[in-house]
């Protein structure tokens, strides 16, 4: 498990001192986020009254040397397309923007770590 890529709830998990969401972050050399992630993250400061001190946390989370940010491009749009088309075949639908986050994942073939048990239903895609 050398590179990984965090849903938004691993980042949440891992602030609220969960054990085994620090312990895989420890395990793994570089740890991707998405810039959805981040556009989540963010959203969620705004709706908070502590939206300056998350940002600074998140921030320094970000200037980490083991953390990537990845950020959607038109090859990730091909791999969304293909995610959806197929979720959609199976009955599968799963929220939007984890579309593009297992995108990510694909283009850049990196494990994704999520508490969101959908994901599962994304064939091929690499899970923790």
């Amino acid at each position: 498990m050398n590179k990984i890529l965090i849903d938004t709830n691993i980042y949440s998990h891992a602030l609220k001192g969960d054990p085994d969401t620090i312990a895989v972050l420890q395990r793994a050399q570089k740890i991707g986020i998405s810039a959805i992630s981040i556009g989540e993250l963010i959203s969620g400061f705004k709706g908070g009254n502590r939206e300056s001190r998350n940002r600074a946390e998140l921030g320094e989370f970000l200037d980490s040397p083991r953390v990537q940010i990845y950020c959607i491009d038109d090859d990730t749009a091909e791999f969304y397309a293909d995610i959806l088309n197929l979720l959609r075949e199976n009955g599968k639908p799963i929220p939007t923007n984890d579309i593009w986050i297992a995108s990510v994942a694909r283009q850049y073939g990196l494990k994704v770590f999520s508490k969101d048990q959908h994901f599962k239903y994304i064939s091929g895609l690499m899970l923790i």
